[in-house]
């Protein structure tokens, strides 16, 4: 009973953590993809973990570029399925932090030609979009205490397919929800906790063995 009550603690406390880190965005948040323009078969934008970031997959005969802050290109999935960001870009560096809260490198200002570096050929390219979240770590003034649904605003994110502008559109929501368990926190600590205990008990019970007796497991 011992060994199966401190294997379980053992589970949650793995398992919490990383349930914790997936949860970058706020679930008070909600971001939703309401279309992307010009309409092309193969290419699909969707949004992941709420608000977290944004997921273009393009399997169609066109190559998909998403511009930066500036206009400048930024990312490139392309028809055979290469997935590149122009590091001459301001947003490839933007955003590696959720909130922005990065230096661009000096000369870096995606005027120049696009220099592309490849990260993979799944035609999948996912980012921190900075037009579709929230970027405060407090809500919108006008929406504190608020407990239901409500508009914040709508964002577009300017792109081209092939030759062809247009832009991925949506819609960023406030969704105050309510806590449906404990916080991932107090649970870490409580399976800590009890790891703790099986551990004390197994230093007791050996230390009461008698002197000289074969070691035994004590779970």
């Amino acid at each position: 009973m011992l060994r199966r009550t401190c294997a379980v603690a053992l589970a949650v406390l793995l398992t919490a953590a990383p349930a914790a880190s997936a949860h970058q965005s706020s679930p008070n948040y909600l971001s939703q993809v309401n279309a992307v323009t010009p309409a092309t078969s193969g290419v699909s934008v969707t949004v992941l973990n709420r608000s977290d970031r944004l997921l273009l997959h393009n399997t169609s005969n066109a190559d998909i570029v998403v511009d930066g802050y500036k206009g400048e290109p930024y990312a490139r999935v392309k028809a055979d399925g290469t997935v590149q960001v122009n590091t001459d870009s301001p947003a490839y560096y933007l955003n590696n932090d959720r909130f922005g809260q990065v230096t661009v490198p000096a000369g870096v200002d995606g005027k120049g030609a696009p220099q592309w570096k490849e990260l993979s050929k799944t035609g999948r390219f996912e980012w921190h979009d900075h037009r579709m979240h929230w970027m405060s770590q407090q809500p919108p003034a006008n929406l504190r205490g608020v407990k239901d649904k409500r508009k914040i605003f709508d964002w577009s994110v300017p792109l081209k397919v092939g030759s062809s502008a247009g832009a991925i559109k949506g819609t960023l929501f406030w969704t105050p929800r309510v806590q449906s368990g404990p916080p991932v926190a107090a649970i870490g600590i409580l399976a800590a906790v009890i790891i703790a205990m099986c551990i004390g008990v197994v230093v007791v019970r050996r230390r009461r063995a008698p002197v000289g007796a074969t070691a035994k497991e004590a779970w």
